[in-house]
């Protein structure tokens, strides 16, 4: 018997460190190779990382929320393949669980029939088998979902941020994930049969605070921004878009197109209209290194799609945008989005973009102040379209709008080309076949 320590592996992107979001497995469970062991979120992503070798878990590197720094020991593993299960030395059986055992003997020792007469198990169906039952153990005992140590419902970082936007009290569910930890499909079911969110009576005085350590992706989103907002001098203009003419034309192309080559949203006619202006600005769609002094303007356009996920904000990358007609660059949006919200995403699709659009769908208020996502000097905010009354020269007519609400980093953006990079925005939205022209006046 021999037993192996596995490191933390390099994760690409030049990351020095990452946090433990959540363990999949505990000491004692027996585990095969390539089983997932934990999650682990960086400044970028959530990753699952595999174990490279089966065997019982004997130590864990860390506790769930800890940082530890690429390379350094993560798990040790008995990896003796031949060696059975030393009696009594299986995984931890929650208390509930014992409890439930003692008060009922019967049940225990037809376990213990039922497991002698059973054909051996494989490594990973025992572990399974094991969080099963314990999370079955917890949430008979309670009715409700497991806890850990600290007292606190098991469940993932991500499903108790969501939790709390949502109004739902964690202790009120019953956990049907392993070892009775709550998973967002029990979120959505607790929401869609019957239990209300948990509100207390306005009328009532409420006392109590929480404190909610930041940690994974919402540490990173802040230390982001802290350093957008400390290091970039922002300015901001806002201008007023008649989308008629273009409302107009995306819901004829999905009358038309819709069925065999997917809905249009806003955003590629907007991503098109972007292509266009950055030709004409070529010093918008670039990145500033403040500490060498100098812009790199790029050829590309590696539009960056500002996605709001359970964990937090993420911006997925659409790379070569000016590339891609409508259609392709629909499907991946759509694409990259789905996986940034299901925490799929990888660190290279998550990073390299040249130019950023941030948009806060139907909740886009009438204007916003968006932070720029460093290195890169302009940032592209879309607020909700609203039907207003507009001066046509002889009436006041009935025209849908849009506010277009960009940011720029002055150090490298004048306050004039700023302007006009807006103007060429502004003029290609409202005549939109201008964005199907093959030809440039050059």
């Amino acid at each position: 018997m021999s037993e192996k320590t596995f490191r933390l592996p390099d994760i690409g992107e030049g990351i020095a460190e990452a946090e433990v979001a959540e363990w999949r497995v505990r000491v004692g469970d027996v585990i095969g190779e390539d089983d997932v062991i934990c999650e682990v979120t960086t400044d970028k992503a959530t990753i699952e990382i595999p174990a490279s070798a089966g065997g019982r878990v004997t130590w864990l590197g860390g506790r769930a929320g800890e940082v530890l720094a690429i390379g350094s020991d993560l798990i040790r593993i008995e990896t003796d393949e031949t060696a059975a299960p030393e009696p009594g030395s299986g995984p931890a059986v929650p208390e509930a669980a014992a409890q439930r055992d003692a008060s009922d003997p019967a049940g225990a020792r037809a376990e213990a029939v039922a497991a002698a007469v059973a054909p051996p198990a494989r490594p990973e169906t025992t572990r399974r088998a094991a969080s099963d039952r314990a999370g079955r153990a917890a949430t008979a005992a309670t009715g409700l979902a497991a806890t850990g140590a600290t007292g606190r419902p098991l469940a993932a970082p991500s499903v108790r941020g969501r939790a709390r936007e949502m109004g739902i009290d964690l202790r009120q569910l019953r956990g049907t994930g392993p070892a009775g930890r709550i998973t967002h499909a029990d979120l959505e079911d607790f929401a869609a049969h019957g239990a209300a969110p948990l509100r207390q009576s306005a009328l009532v005085a409420r006392d109590g605070a929480e404190a909610v350590p930041l940690g994974g992706i919402r540490r990173a989103i802040a230390g982001r921004m802290a350093l957008s907002k400390a290091r970039i001098p922002h300015f901001s203009i806002v201008e007023e878009v008649d989308v008629e003419a273009l409302e107009e034309l995306r819901a004829g192309l999905n009358r038309r197109f819709g069925a065999e080559r997917g809905k249009l949203t806003l955003l590629p006619f907007l991503i098109r209209a972007l292509s266009e202006a950055v030709l004409d600005h070529p010093e918008i769609n670039a990145h500033y290194d403040d500490t060498a002094e100098v812009v790199t303007r790029h050829a590309a356009l590696h539009c960056g799609i500002a996605t709001q996920t359970p964990a937090g904000l993420m911006v997925p990358v659409l790379r070569h945008a000016e590339a891609l007609n409508p259609w392709q660059a629909a499907r991946e949006i759509r694409q990259l989005s789905d996986k940034a919200r299901d925490r799929r995403a990888t660190p290279k699709e998550l990073t390299g973009s040249t130019l950023t659009i941030t948009s806060l769908g139907p909740l886009g208020a009438i204007a916003t102040t968006p932070i720029i996502n460093h290195p890169e000097v302009a940032i592209v905010g879309v607020n909700r379209i609203a039907v207003r009354p507009v001066w046509t020269g002889s009436a006041f007519a009935p025209r849908r709008m849009m506010n277009l609400s960009c940011s720029f980093d002055h150090r490298v953006v004048d306050g004039w080309v700023a302007a006009e990079f807006v103007a060429k925005l502004k003029s290609l939205l409202e005549m939109p076949a201008l964005l199907f022209m093959e030809w440039r006046d050059d």
